[in-house]
This record gives structure tokens, C-alpha cells and sequence, in this order.
């Protein structure tokens, strides 16, 4: 394992997910592998890991041992591949949401406004669209809706339409340091804040991060076998809420589904309170400083 990524909660995700040593395990998000081999570590001989990851590059950080199966996907695919690999039901599945140290570090990559880069955005590098294509064609009223929703942008609507102008009566937008530019005039409160805000509204659209992970919260829950664990770590309120409603009603919406004797209907569980990393963590790894673990157990 390289320095591509520093494994956030690493201790409490070893705790709540592993039971049974040598049962079957999933890593949605294998990133550098950090989590990856520390599960390894712990399981015994006939115990097996499967990893999930879109981003060729993680692949380059996988690592020889013969207990783990990489899997080139995104993980809202988890249900489509583990039904194709004739996998039993699975004890314990890890995401680890948003986006790898390594790849805000990079400067070719576009996720990062401090770096001068092409705004590309994909996790995919094989998917189509990019965060220029988002900025140069959507409409002011899509354009608003992504900013305010994934971003908590409050000026979302001014922002939108000084973008379809700029992109009309100047030219389309191609750089990051380009759109900062555009951007710096129209900041609402603290900048640094404010364009954090929107490059994560725009690298949750063109991902399709939201959906994604609704999907990969459904399969979890058609995967896992009785009393199989699911950990979720999250950095931003709008996953938090979505991995909180599933643990509570089993589906998107967060509505319990009660049966005609009004027997609720849910298959999981949420075990404990939220778990936030210690001091001493969020001091070495910055990354964790927004981290937000919660885990459920399927019924």
C-alpha cells in the first residue's frame, strides 16, 4: 500500500465488520487498499474479500494475495456481480464514500481547485461526461438545482446564471482555474468554503453519486446474510442522511413499511450511535476531519 490514501475510522471499521474470521467480506471503495489489508490482516486463511473500484488507477495499488477478488466497477453494480460470481451471502460489507486523498492531490485529475487542470471530475475515467460538459450544458435551472442540492450553495441561482453567460458571450468553460476566476467575484461567505461547496456539487452530479449509492445501499441490504454488518462512512450531510434512512426504513425514502398488522417491514438495523473519529485522528489525518460512520446490521 502506497501513500494514495489513508484509511479513515481504520480501528472501529475493523470492529463493528468483522465477525466470523473466515467468513466473506466486501470493500465497495478500494482506493489505495488501506482498509483492504488491514481487513486482510484480520481475517484467517479461508476468509475471502471482494474489492470494488472504478478508478483504474486504484487498481495499479492492488496488492498480491490470493483472499482478495478486484472487481473494475462501481459499487452501485455490487448486486448485478456478486449474483455472476455465485457468491454466498456476505458478512460484512465497508464503504468508504467521496473521494480518495489521491485523487484531490493529484493535479490532472480536475476535483481539486488548487490545482490548474482540465475539469474532468469522472472516478470513471471511462464515462463520458465531465464536470465541462455539466458547467458548459446544462440550463441556468439545472445548473441551480445542482448547486443547491449538492452543494448548499445559497447564491446557487446567481452562480448558475453568471456561468450560462460566461460560457454564451466569453467562451465555454474548460479549466479549473478558469472557473475559479468566474466564480471569485459571485463568493458568499468564505471562499475557500464556497468553492469546496461547488466542486463537490459538480463531482457528485457528473458520478452520479447519489443514485449510486442508493443502489449500493439496496444491494447491501439483499446481500448480506442475517446479522451481517454494514459500515458506512460518509463525509458530507446529503450521504449521511441517505445511509441514516436506510438503516432506518431499508429504502430510499426513509418511510417504514408496516405490514397489515402494522408490523414495520424493515431487514436492517442500525447498531449504535454515529461514530466520529478521535481527536488524535482528524490531527494526522485530515481526510477524517469530516468522516461520519454508521453501521447496520442486517435483520
Amino acid at each position: 500500500m502506497s501513500d494514495y490514501h489513508v484509511p479513515v475510522l481504520l480501528q472501529e471499521t475493523l470492529s463493528h465488520l468483522i465477525g466470523d474470521v473466515n467468513g466473506l467480506y466486501m470493500d465497495m471503495t478500494f482506493g489505495g487498499g488501506g482498509h483492504s489489508k488491514a481487513i486482510l490482516d484480520k481475517l484467517g486463511p479461508k476468509g475471502d474479500l471482494v474489492v470494488f473500484d472504478q478508478d483504474v488507477e486504484a487498481q495499479n495499488e492492488l496488492f498480491e494475495e490470493e483472499r482478495i477478488c478486484f472487481v473494475k466497477s462501481n459499487f452501485r453494480h455490487v448486486y448485478r456481480f456478486w449474483k455472476w460470481m455465485n457468491l454466498e451471502k456476505v458478512d460484512g460489507i465497508l464503504a468508504d464514500l467521496g473521494v480518495s486523498s489521491h485523487q484531490f492531490d493529484v493535479d490532472y485529475r480536475g476535483f481539486s481547485y488548487r490545482f490548474d487542470a482540465p475539469l474532468d471530475m469522472r472516478m470513471n475515467e471511462d464515462a463520458n461526461a465531465t464536470a465541462a460538459h455539466v458547467l458548459n450544458t446544462y440550463d441556468a435551472r439545472q445548473l441551480q438545482d445542482i448547486f443547491s442540492r449538492y452543494g448548499e450553495i445559497r447564491n446557487s441561482r446567481t452562480l448558475a446564471k453568471a456561468i450560462v453567460d460566461y460560457r454564451k458571450n466569453v467562451k465555454p468553460i474548460e479549466g479549473t482555474f478558469e472557473l475559479n476566476q468566474l466564480v471569485n467575484p459571485l463568493v458568499f461567505g468564505d471562499r475557500i468554503r464556497y468553492l469546496s461547496q461547488l466542486y463537490q456539487a459538480l463531482r457528485i452530479e457528473v458520478n452520479e453519486e447519489m443514485d449510486a449509492l442508493a443502489d449500493m445501499l439496496e444491494s447491501a441490504i439483499r446481500i448480506l446474510k442475517p446479522g451481517g454488518k454494514l459500515v458506512v462512512i460518509s463525509y458530507h450531510s446529503l450521504e449521511d442522511r441517505m445511509v441514516k434512512r436506510y438503516l432506518k426504513s431499508g429504502n430510499r425514502e426513509g418511510k417504514v413499511i408496516k405490514d397489515d398488522f402494522g408490523k414495520p417491514q424493515v431487514n436492517i438495523k442500525q447498531l449504535g450511535k454515529l461514530i466520529l473519529p478521535t481527536e488524535e485522528e482528524q490531527k494526522i489525518n485530515s481526510r477524517s476531519r469530516s468522516a461520519k460512520m454508521r453501521v447496520g446490521q442486517r435483520i
